[in-house]
């Protein structure tokens, strides 16, 4: 049990992602059981940031372990990190960078042109859900509650297409941006193989947090497709769905020699 809280509490804390995943795949079978399951949580993300002049919206992964904790019958508490996660928004436009502050670059060979490429904001976090999880009979689920985030690092990215070769500069800018994020998900899936094996789902977030100190209304926004994986609960199921037949058999033989 001392080992199982070591563990959560270093992955929690955000040691290196490769490390924490590791992890979980090495000691998921024994933190899963009949009221918790663990395993991991990966997928896609459309992200963007509202008061920005660019409206386009960022694709980004994420990658991370979830808890899912029976409270009573079919509710359920949802909770996790994601370790790897992104936000952020593309195509900046120039009043945005002007609000960044960040630079615009001139081409290369032409310092009198402007190079040609595209500028983004980017971010890291670390996110937390505490979402209340309803699962229907159907294997169907619904789910809502508020997420949490930690950011971490953040950049304006500049890409560009230099004679076939990709060049990116990054122009960091952590400290125009607040830490905290906080906001509501909403969320809705289902679990595959008769509701005990993989799940697939999609989260709506929007975030109650402005996300440039001095900008109000830039809130984070984001649709998550992920794909839940538990680990060792299957082979747990399979265990317990024989021991369930071993008794079945049991009672059948003790009523036949009777």
């Amino acid at each position: 049990m001392k080992k199982t809280v070591l563990v959560f509490f270093t992955l929690f804390i955000g040691f290196q992602s490769h490390s924490q995943v590791l992890i979980t795949l090495l000691l998921g079978d024994k933190l899963n059981s009949p009221n918790l399951e663990f395993g991991l949580e990966g997928g896609i993300n459309w992200t963007n940031i509202s008061g920005m002049e660019t409206n386009d919206f960022a694709r980004k992964l994420n990658l991370g372990f979830y808890f899912d904790i029976r409270i009573k019958n079919q509710w359920f508490l949802y909770t996790g990190v994601l370790v790897k996660a992104n936000m952020g928004v593309d195509k900046l436009t120039d009043n945005d960078l002007a609000f960044l502050g960040a630079t615009i670059y001139n081409d290369f060979d032409d310092p009198n042109q402007r190079a040609e490429g595209d500028y983004s904001q980017k971010m890291n976090y670390f996110l937390i859900p505490a979402l209340a999880k309803y699962k229907f009979k159907n294997h169907m689920y619904v789910e809502a509650g508020p997420q949490f985030g930690l950011m971490y690092k953040s950049w304006v990215e500049f890409e560009a297409d230099i004679d076939g070769r990709d060049a990116i500069i990054k122009e960091y800018n952590k400290e125009k941006i607040n830490k905290l994020d906080a906001g509501i998900m909403l969320g809705m899936g289902y679990t595959l193989f008769e509701g005990s094996g993989w799940t697939l789902g999609a989260k709506y977030y929007y975030g109650f947090v402005d996300v440039y100190k001095e900008r109000a209304g830039t809130k984070n926004s984001s649709i998550f497709l992920k794909l839940n994986i538990p680990i060792g609960a299957g082979e747990g199921a399979k265990q317990k769905a024989a021991e369930k037949a071993a008794k079945k058999k049991a009672r059948k033989e003790a009523k036949e020699n009777k």
